[in-house]
């Protein structure tokens, strides 16, 4: 319903004033801020303020790489991981961008140390000593933000934990099924945690779910996709549709309905089942040219799409019906 035409009209009918006019919108509420929106913009600006100094920092150091002496450098970002975690323990009220900033410094010494001492690590063990050592860091300061910059840490240490041992190749070959069945667990596991109710008393929240519960589809679509431009899909591809499937089924339960990540792993179906059919088509089982097998691809792609979102718009409607928060 379109507020502005039904107050356009009662206007026009019963003769109101511009006072009565701009009464009826707010009682509408348009033109006027949610509350929840403006209880916690401050803090979510905050929160970006935090981001970008940790980032700025750490882009700081990269570009005077060769004007600053290495105890210059090495002295900076420890000073930067030491004044976050002061903080956060002598200001509570900021322990949120505090917080988020000494996670940063934290990545940003750690890789400084890498780089300088070439310790011959692999990345994938740079971001795991990066997550196990933020993990104390978002225990103590129970905030969302947090969490979710800790998530797409460990999901990151995750991903390339995957390359590392399918010989630093982005794809998905019979021979590295085992890992990429390993990295699809722990990624899962993770999603599960944060989702849990320890995740909950931790200060794991919404966004951090999400953001752990997309990059988790994330992983598992893009194995499934690799595979399809290698050997043998054959075994990838029915077994990411199963993991897939059953997060939508879980995202899409009404008891705890998730509409972020049920559309994520929605769109991660229609990804994969749109490779399959290109990689059938172009393997030898296609009739026809390219234009018409491209033309197949393209109906069947904007069939499911739209199929896809009727069925979630149809959740979501039956789960805002029963009250649930999605």
């Amino acid at each position: 319903m379109d507020w502005h035409a039904v107050v356009a009209d009662g206007v026009r009918e019963h003769g109101l004033s511009e006072a009565q006019r701009r009464e009826l919108l707010a009682l509408g509420g348009v033109g006027v801020e949610p509350p929840v929106l403006l209880a916690q913009l401050p803090l979510m600006l905050i929160g970006l303020a935090a981001l970008l100094a940790g980032l700025g920092l750490v882009f700081a150091v990269a570009a005077n790489w060769d004007e600053l002496s290495r105890v210059a450098q090495f002295g900076l970002l420890q000073a930067a991981v030491a004044l976050g975690a002061l903080g956060v323990i002598a200001r509570p009220g900021l322990r949120m961008p505090l917080g988020l900033w000494c996670l940063l410094a934290m990545g940003g010494l750690l890789a400084f140390f890498g780089q300088t001492y070439q310790t011959g690590a692999d990345a994938w063990q740079l971001f795991a000593l990066w997550a196990a050592l933020g993990l104390p860091l978002a225990l103590g300061v129970r905030a969302d933000t947090v969490w979710s910059a800790w998530a797409l840490v460990a999901m990151t240490a995750i991903s390339l934990w995957m390359t590392a041992h399918t010989r630093h190749a982005w794809r998905a070959e019979p021979d590295g099924l085992a890992v990429h069945l390993i990295g699809w667990v722990v990624a899962l596991l993770l999603v599960l945690a944060l989702g849990s109710r320890p995740g909950h008393r931790a200060g794991a929240g919404l966004w951090a779910r999400r953001t752990a519960a997309c990059l988790a589809v994330l992983l598992v679509t893009a194995s499934a996709v690799a595979a399809l431009f290698g050997g043998s899909p054959t075994t990838y591809v029915p077994l990411a549709l199963l993991t897939l499937g059953a997060a939508a089924w879980v995202a899409s339960r009404p008891a705890a309905f998730e509409l972020f990540t049920l559309s994520a792993a929605a769109l991660g179906l229609n990804a994969v089942l749109v490779g399959g059919l290109g990689r059938w088509l172009f393997d030898g089982h296609g009739r026809g040219d390219g234009t018409g097998q491209w033309l197949l691809i393209g109906l069947v792609a904007a069939a499911l799409l739209s199929g896809t979102v009727s069925a979630v718009l149809r959740l979501a409607r039956a789960a805002e019906r029963q009250g649930v928060d999605a």
